[in-house]
């Protein structure tokens, strides 16, 4: 561990000492070391809150991954204090999961305009979107069903809005006819960017209340920080990895550092989304069809998510992260930023500030959980972009929207 620490050490050292290197170049020095300090935590101990897992653990088989299978099948070291109630972990308690029913919450891009009128005809689903209106400062559902369109798309309102719009589809889910037991049958989440915090919230990661203070503080610092420099993102169709990276460094070649481009979204095969200074994006869309690229459609965002251009957010999320309660949660939850599962609550802060400047792994996150042998999924919130997603990636998958 301390060689690992040392490393992780040396490799901050040299993104500190070299202020030249470029965006792309930091964006890949952080995100290693985030992935270091995962592997650094995952032999230490951390004390968590005493609300480690929920109170009523399913009785049925594997479905809420209790604590008895934790106990049993986890290959890193616990202890229980009884008296305390208080449970030490390290990171790698999800290590050996094995999914067999999912859910997925939708991203930034999947709101629109009536999303969150089912949502009232059930009291406990209706109740969040009057939660949410303490925490917002405004009506959220006002904006949800009658726009303007303009105003639901931007950056402060949409997350937000998607936030409390799936967690709503969660109890559509509960209320109708073996809801419940299909919810307790979820033993592994996760969500595209935004859906992430969703999916931790569903976890017990942290309440409704936490997560929406934490989203809502997350939408204005990126839109903060795409305000501080002129950004942008393109989704490239009809390409593998490998030569949307041949197009970024061609466009790279063009360019300032100012306006350097990389892979911000692995979304499926097929489907990339590129960030990056405007110059860098109008050179990916010029030189896109020579790429053989079928298309290059500049997404309505508001600047170059998931690269260096959103580090102005990065030190108030993290503050936020320090300021709330986050516990470990009852089921995996895989990150966006490494495609694993993390339990460490220390850990799960670090990956949510370098979230928003790291690449979003959701091709990866996909592909392992096939592999592992997934069976029934869901989507819950506004939109079909994971099902369309999934759906490429397996024909043969079995998944449902759950709107709200």
């Amino acid at each position: 561990m301390r060689a690992i620490n040392d490393h992780v050490f040396s490799i901050r050292s040299l993104s500190c000492h070299s202020p030249r290197r470029s965006r792309f170049t930091l964006n890949l020095i952080r995100t290693t070391t985030v992935r270091l300090e995962s592997l650094a935590m995952s032999s230490a101990s951390c004390t968590l809150s005493p609300r480690v897992f929920p109170q009523k653990i399913p009785s049925r088989g594997a479905p809420g991954f209790p604590l008895q299978k934790f106990l049993s099948k986890s290959r890193v070291s616990v202890s229980i204090s009884v008296g305390s109630q208080q449970l030490s972990t390290a990171d790698d308690l999800f290590k050996d999961y094995k999914p067999s029913c999912a859910f997925f919450f939708p991203g930034q891009g999947a709101q629109n305009i009536g999303m969150g009128v089912e949502a009232q005809g059930v009291p406990a689903a209706a109740e969040l979107f009057k939660k949410a209106n303490d925490i917002l400062g405004f009506d959220i559902l006002d904006v949800c069903t009658k726009g303007p369109k303009e105003k639901l798309d931007s950056t402060v309102i949409s997350q937000p809005a998607i936030y409390v719009t799936s967690l709503a589809a969660v109890e559509m889910m509960r209320a109708r006819e073996g809801g419940e037991d299909i919810i307790n049958s979820v033993d592994v989440t996760c969500g595209l960017s935004l859906g992430e915090y969703t999916a931790l919230a569903f976890a017990g990661a942290f309440s409704f209340e936490d997560g929406l203070k934490l989203v809502k503080l997350r939408g204005e610092a990126m839109q903060n920080a795409a305000d501080t420099a002129k950004s942008a993102m393109v989704s490239v169709i009809g390409l593998d990895s490998e030569k949307v990276q041949l197009l970024c460094d061609a466009a790279n070649e063009e360019v300032d550092e100012n306006n350097k481009v990389q892979i911000a979204n692995y979304l499926c095969p097929g489907n990339y989304a590129v960030s990056g200074g405007v110059n860098g994006i109008e050179v990916i869309e010029r030189k896109a069809k020579s790429f053989k690229a079928r298309m290059a459609v500049r997404l309505a965002v508001a600047g170059a998510f998931h690269t260096n251009f959103m580090e102005p957010a990065v030190s108030r999320l993290e503050a936020a992260l320090a300021a709330t309660a986050i516990r470990t949660p009852r089921i995996p939850v895989i990150s966006n930023v490494d495609a694993q599962p993390h339990s460490n609550p220390s850990m799960i802060r670090k990956i949510l500030a370098r979230q928003v400047t790291s690449p979003v792994l959701w091709e990866l996150t996909v592909k392992t959980l096939l592999d592992k042998g997934l069976g029934k999924s869901y989507e819950l919130g506004p939109g079909k972009v994971i099902a369309g997603i999934i759906k490429r990636m397996d024909k043969a998958a079995v998944i449902e929207n759950v709107s709200a």
